[in-house]
């Protein structure tokens, strides 16, 4: 047996989310549409017959985002223990849609009025509906349909059956919406937007004084400032008691040439030479001259334009203990002196 108490609220409920729902999206969907439909029928109690089968159709138009409104016909027919019930009438129907979208939710009341006949006696009365459904877009031009309502039925005193004249129903409507005409396009919703007041220009701060001037070089010993002040090619650099230059010199020697060729201060470079206590003194003097000079030679033959001297100090300067052979390497050496202007 229906509730009707248990209806009602559930239709109150579905009508009060109305206002709660708003859309992103504002339709320009004003179309005309038919809405053919097949009805299952819940009898109340009060009807003292069995539950049956209906159909009728709706023609209806879409008004905005929101808001459709319907004409709709219909006939239900079922048995009961007076005999067989058949319902006619029709009901100005108003859905609010919760959302447009291929899936749409639905709230809806109608009212409208119904001619009953039951054992051979018939009756005009009103009709109130609420309910919930949705719509369920197969294409532009199709839309599958259905919604559960609850229906009250006052007969008016025609005493279509003994007892009462007020009757509680449940209907199940499963149809589809066939809408005329091509399916408008969705706008956005015009949105008035408070502009930002425009952030203060700062002033763009002095870029960083860089010490060195740009002369990053790999390989070189740096100052407190971590600018280079020299680069040291110790004596397994140069083949012994020679001044050409070994593989590991010149991979050093290639990536200074790199560098000072992209230095646009094209700083002046000074090559000094030096060598161990080891032979005599005039003999480490010239050695340490020509390595020096080798130096030089291979960053002009690599492109280098800076200026570049090359002199040589022998035995002078010492960095480590001539007495031991660890020192004397040390020694042996040619240093790459930067020279500020």
């Amino acid at each position: 047996m229906l509730k009707k108490t248990t209806l009602t609220i559930a239709s109150l409920i579905g009508v009060s989310c109305l206002p709660q729902v708003q859309a992103a999206e504002q339709s320009l969907d004003n179309r005309w549409y038919v809405a053919p439909f097949a009805s299952y029928v819940q009898t109340g109690g009060d009807r003292n017959a069995d539950n049956g089968w209906g159909g009728g159709l709706g023609i209806g138009k879409i008004i905005d985002q929101h808001f459709n409104v319907e004409l709709k016909g219909f006939y239900e027919g079922f048995g009961g223990k007076n005999g067989s019930w058949s319902l006619a009438g029709g009901t100005a129907d108003l859905q609010y849609y919760f959302m447009r979208e291929k899936f749409s939710p639905y709230a809806v009341v109608a009212a409208g009025g119904m001619n009953s006949c039951v054992g051979g006696n018939c009756g005009a009365g009103v009709i109130g509906e609420a309910g919930l459904g949705f719509t369920y877009e197969l294409d532009d031009n199709f839309l599958l349909r259905s919604d559960v309502r609850y229906r009250y039925n006052n007969n008016l005193n025609n005493h279509v059956q003994t007892g009462t004249d007020q009757f509680n129903d449940m209907t199940v409507n499963v149809g589809f919406v066939i809408p005329f005409g091509e399916k408008p396009k969705q706008v956005s919703r015009a949105e008035v937007r408070v502009q930002p007041a425009p952030a203060p220009v700062l002033a763009t701060p002095a870029p960083a004084v860089d010490p060195c001037h740009g002369r990053h070089y790999k390989s070189s010993h740096v100052d407190a400032n971590g600018c280079p002040v020299k680069i040291v090619l110790k004596g397994e650099h140069f083949k012994y008691d020679s001044a050409e230059l070994q593989p590991p010199a010149k991979a050093i020697l290639d990536s200074l040439a790199k560098d000072l060729i992209a230095d646009p201060q094209k700083t002046e470079v000074e090559a000094k030479g030096y060598a161990s206590s080891e032979g005599g003194a005039s003999y480490n003097l010239r050695l340490s001259e020509r390595r020096a000079k080798s130096v030089v030679e291979y960053l002009k033959a690599k492109g280098v334009t800076n200026k570049l001297i090359a002199k040589g100090f022998g035995i002078a300067d010492p960095i480590g203990d001539n007495s031991t052979e660890a020192g004397r390497v040390e020694n042996r050496r040619v240093e790459l002196i930067w020279i500020e202007q």
